[in-house]
């Protein structure tokens, strides 16, 4: 079962309503403040009545300057600020199975995740499958005991923004191992009524208009256009990929200049509370070791 914090805004002024006067934005960097005050307080008491500081190990095999900045700015940063200690190995991809076992063993740390894309791609599989269940905080090896961070961080904005998941008929474009596949067993396994397909299926506008909430995570940009979705449709953007330079999502800009749905912002959406979820995830895996 997922977990999903109190961080509903039900008197906060970014509340959407069921009828719509306009379009209203899923605001997660709203939410994720929020999320952040609690996980700096839940840290603060690991270390002072458990003596425990949770730990985090990000292992990357490729040397990319962009995947170095996204490491440093948001996941060391974020972990920083709520007292956590993430460190950043950077090993050769023969070091990789070694460097897993080694942090595995490791009870220090308590969690640990390998930063994709590995330099030898072939070897994901084995790799994520490497780490311990126990300290697989981004959910991603063959019996996770952690949700995948940006499938929970779905599942809260939805919860904060009052979404009732069981009155919608949901389609989840994308069926990836980090968005499209955990999110639709999450909430398949919630009830919800749920249809998956991927971004070549025969006819994706049908599919869209069948559906009242949307969630797109195929990293193909703009694919998802107005003309396939209904007025008061929920549409979440799990989709980002860097074109000419910018980050794009799925969802085409024509979509944000109706004024009849439930959005998620260009900017500011999925992305803050998925680095929220997964410390929440290394949180856990702390607190766990303390009883």
């Amino acid at each position: 079962m997922s977990f999903v914090p109190d961080i509903r805004l039900d008197n906060h002024p970014y509340s959407i309503s069921v009828k719509l006067v306009g379009m209203k934005l899923l605001n997660g960097l709203e939410l994720a403040d929020y999320i952040k005050e609690r996980q700096a307080k839940q840290v603060r008491t690991l270390r002072q009545a458990h003596a425990t500081v949770p730990r985090l190990a990000i292992v990357q095999t490729i040397d990319d300057p962009v995947i170095d900045t996204y490491v440093k700015k948001l996941k060391q940063q974020y972990a920083e600020d709520i007292l956590v200690t993430a460190d950043h190995y950077k090993v050769s991809q023969e070091e990789l199975m070694p460097t897993i076992e080694r942090l595995n063993a490791d009870d220090a740390v308590h969690g640990i995740i390998i930063q994709l894309p590995l330099a030898d791609p072939t070897t994901t599989d084995d790799a994520v499958r490497a780490v311990s269940p126990l300290k697989d905080v981004d959910g991603l090896g063959e019996a996770p005991v952690f949700d995948p961070a940006t499938a929970l961080a779905i599942n809260w904005l939805c919860a904060g923004y009052n979404i009732e998941l069981e009155k919608h008929k949901i389609l989840i474009v994308g069926n990836g191992r980090l968005v499209g596949a955990p999110l639709a067993r999450m909430w398949q396994n919630s009830g919800f009524d749920v249809t998956v397909v991927d971004s070549k299926v025969e006819d994706l506008a049908y599919e869209c208009q069948q559906a009242s909430l949307i969630v797109s995570g195929t990293g193909v940009p703009g694919l998802i256009k107005s003309d396939m979705v209904r007025p008061e449709t929920v549409l979440i953007d799990a989709g980002t990929v860097a074109e000419s330079g910018v980050i794009v999502g799925d969802l085409s800009p024509d979509l944000y200049e109706r004024h009849d749905l439930i959005i998620t912002p260009q900017k500011g959406g999925v992305g803050p509370l998925t680095v929220c979820a997964l410390f929440e995830n290394v949180i856990r895996a702390a607190h766990a070791t303390t009883s």
